[in-house]
Parts: C-alpha cells; structure tokens; sequence
C-alpha cells in the first residue's frame, strides 16, 4: 500500500502496488498544464467575493446610520462626527491600520443599541427612575447582539460593548478597567462624552466648551483613558467653531 496527496486537492490517497519502483501511481501531465488556468478563475473569483463582502459591509453600516437617524436625528449626526474624532485619535496614538476600520465602525454605530430603547426614555426631560436608567444600561449590549453577527464587524461590536466602561474599573457592562478595555472603547468614550456635554438637547442646553473640557479633564484617569483625554482635547479646541455650530451651541457662550 501507498499512500500519496494530490497536490491539487491536497487529499491523501490510498493506492495498492504490488510490482517494481516503475510502476508507482503517477497524475496525468495535464494536470499540471492546467493548473494556472485552474487558479486564475478561482483567485478573481475570490477578489469578486471580497469585494462584494466589502460593499455589502459598507451598505449596512450606511443603513444601520440612518436608522439611528430615523430613530433620532441627533444621534444621527453625532455618530457621523464621533466617526471623524475617532480617526484623528486614533492616528494621533499611532494605532495599526488594521484597527482602524473598527474603531470608525465603532465609533459610527456605538448608539445602535438605542433602537431598542423606548423613546420615552431616550427624550425624558427628568432624571430617569432606576428602572428606566438599569434599561438604559442595556444599550451597549443591544448593539453588540445585532453587530456580532456581522461578518467583519465582530471587533467593532466588542468596542461598542464596552464603549461605557471606566478607566477605574467602575463602568458596564463588564466592569473592565485599564486595557482591559478594547482602545477603541476608551476612544469612543471620551468623546462620546464630550460631544454629549456640549450638544443641545429638546431637554437641556449644551455646556460652555470650558465646562466640557473641565469635566473630561477632571475625570481623566478614572472615567477616562489619560492618553485618549490628551490627544483628543487638542482636537476639540481646534475645531470649537464647527464644533459647537454643529452641536447647536454658540461660540459665545463657549468662550
């Protein structure tokens, strides 16, 4: 008995002999001679998949952004900026280009969980009860249940799972601390709070932008990643004018 693999099929295959050396199995030439024409449909194929995998991935993060802009047009818009901030962040600490992409899914679609959130929580002027805020809370997760099925999209949905835990170790839904949390996570953090400080609301007025940048300082460290804080703060002063138009608060009063 003989064992041998096709170097076609990469299949071990089993031939019995019972004669001299010259009689071992051997493939036809043709074999070989048709090889490259066997490869070249198979590698332009498998370009054609990955680039319609690509498109389709880029349609449903386009739809999955309008939904949150049916949902709430402020949201909408905000994720659109957040995904600008995050990019420039990220460049800022050097980060490999292979996270990039997720980290601006992330950063996109952090909110997506909010779908399945009641609006009369969403849009409530008053302090929400326990209830509502534990509710609240669920958000991340939600998102991270939908986006986790997307094929290429897992790391951006372990970066939105994580996008309300603290630096210290206090927030949810894991209760990670440090780098144990996804550095994508830590960005959309930061300035998801700052853009959510000085933006206006049905309910409320944005802050100043001293009052934003107090808090995100005040609470570097302990709610926020110190590193992502220095890099992104620069940013924030350098475009306070389109910043604040955008957020619809006045530069006056951010002066």
């Amino acid at each position: 008995m003989l064992t041998m693999t096709n170097p076609l099929t990469g299949v071990s295959e089993v031939f019995s002999r019972t004669g001299s050396a010259s009689e071992a199995p051997s493939l036809p030439a043709s074999s070989f001679t048709n090889f490259p024409r066997q490869v070249a449909p198979a590698a332009m194929n498998l370009k054609e998949m990955e680039e319609q995998l690509s498109a389709l991935r880029t349609s449903l993060i386009c739809a999955f952004n309008q939904l949150l802009d049916l949902k709430d047009l402020n949201t909408g818009v905000h994720s659109t900026r957040l995904a600008e901030w995050a990019l420039h962040v990220a460049g800022e600490l050097s980060l490999n280009e292979s996270v990039l992409s997720d980290i601006e899914v992330a950063a996109l679609l952090h909110d997506i969980g909010k779908i399945g959130i009641p609006d009369s929580i969403l849009q409530k002027p008053a302090k929400l009860t326990n209830e509502e805020y534990a509710l609240m809370k669920m958000h991340p997760e939600y998102g991270w249940a939908v986006l986790r099925h997307v094929p290429g999209m897992e790391r951006a949905s372990l970066m939105i799972l994580h996008h309300h835990e603290s630096y210290d170790g206090q927030g949810y839904p894991a209760g990670l601390k440090g780098e144990e949390i996804p550095i994508g996570s830590r960005i959309v953090s930061v300035i998801d709070a700052f853009d959510a400080m000085v933006s206006s609301r049905p309910y409320r007025e944005g802050l100043p932008f001293e009052e934003a940048e107090h808090r995100l300082l005040q609470a570097r460290g302990t709610q926020f990643d110190p590193d992502v804080v220095d890099r992104f703060l620069p940013l924030a002063r350098a475009e306070m004018s389109s910043v604040f138009a955008a957020a619809g608060t006045s530069v006056s009063a951010a002066l």
